[in-house]
């Protein structure tokens, strides 16, 4: 293991799209969705222990999550725990985890990752990670991994590379594309050079801060402004006013898509961001009529085909002509929509908000 490699798994978000299962007071990185008997956030850390010392693993979430991921990750010491105080969007909270970093290790290389991915093939995994740790170290330049799709899916960003390396499986990123329309999703598969962006970063820390200066100076000086608080007791009341003066804006919009030294490694590691409910029918057991129930005790289906279903093990669930649809219940909330309408989930979300307030959320 190469003790200058660090990780910098962000589990900060409220998962909304998961919504009513997933919640304000606990959110999808802490559930176990796929009924493995671990939580996605323990999921992930558990493949990172693969890689890297526990010692240089760090959670960054909300503040208000310190005790859910103390509780689900006891292994990790409270300084691992990175608190934000307010929700700043990716750039603030990732510029944070690489200043306190490199205020212990001038030299790491950092991986940054989300808590709540799904990854089927571990190995694979671990072998792209450590080769994309391998290039950072070797180039200043910043990797993000990118899976290559297997359908027109319109609930992903997609990445265009060029044909050049720097080394093999190392391309130079040419365009960024947030969430097209499924002709536009249609025409980047049938081309061939594009790819889903999985949101994991490999970076060394000088390269990110470089980036930072460069392309987010605001939030950059913010944060250098924290030198002599990193890793000492006064860390806390300095980033209470650092996150009020920071923007809220993403790493991808901040920094990826404006830098000229971004590259991305083509990867296949059994990906799935599990960010709608979607896309845990794609990958739930199924019955014969293209039905995927989470916890089948209480369902009986009459005549119903390619429905997701995911309710209480105590509660009784009769279906009876229903197709492609999504029924969710959970904390005195029940959902029934169309299967291709789960993208409006996170509109829903803001709608219940708006009527009874966080009574629901």
């Amino acid at each position: 293991m190469n003790n200058n490699s660090y990780a910098l798994i962000m589990a900060g978000g409220i998962g909304s799209r998961f919504w009513p299962v997933s919640r304000t007071t606990f959110p999808k990185q802490f559930l176990d969705v796929l009924g493995t008997g671990k939580s996605l956030i323990q999921n992930t850390f558990e493949r990172f222990k693969k890689i890297l010392p526990v010692e240089n693993i760090y959670i960054l979430t909300n503040e208000n999550y310190f005790d859910l991921v103390k509780s689900q990750l006891p292994e990790l010491g409270d300084n691992q725990i990175i608190g934000e105080p307010i929700m700043r969007n990716t750039a603030p909270c990732i510029a944070y985890g690489c200043y306190k970093i490199k205020q212990l290790d001038p030299n790491a290389q950092i991986v940054v990752a989300p808590s709540d991915h799904l990854i089927l093939e571990t190995e694979n995994f671990v072998n792209t990670i450590n080769k994309a740790l391998e290039a950072s170290a070797k180039h200043h330049c910043l990797i993000t991994l990118g899976i290559k799709p297997s359908r027109p899916d319109t609930g992903y960003g997609y990445i265009q590379y060029a044909e050049n390396t720097i080394e093999d499986n190392l391309h130079k990123v040419k365009t960024f594309t947030e969430k097209p329309s499924l002709e536009i999703a249609q025409t980047f598969l049938a081309s061939g050079d594009f790819l889903w962006n999985s949101g994991i970063f490999v970076w060394s820390v000088n390269a990110i801060i470089e980036a930072f200066d460069k392309h987010l100076a605001d939030i950059s000086d913010i944060f250098r402004g924290g030198k002599n608080h990193y890793n000492a007791p006064s860390e806390r009341e300095f980033i209470q006013s650092a996150f009020q003066r920071c923007t809220n804006i993403s790493i991808d919009y901040g920094i990826m898509e404006k830098a000229d030294n971004v590259f991305v490694m083509p990867s296949e590691f059994g990906w799935s961001d599990l960010g709608t409910w979607a896309s845990v029918y794609e990958l739930a057991e199924k019955d014969y009529v293209g039905n995927a129930v989470i916890n089948q005790e209480g369902v009986m289906m009459y005549n119903s085909s390619n429905c997701m279903v995911n309710v209480p093990k105590d509660k009784l669930v009769i279906l009876q002509d229903l197709h492609d649809y999504i029924v969710v219940e959970s904390n005195n909330t029940l959902m029934i929509c169309p299967r291709d309408k789960e993208q409006h989930v996170k509109q829903v979300v803001a709608d219940v908000k708006q009527k009874f307030g966080n009574k629901y959320i």
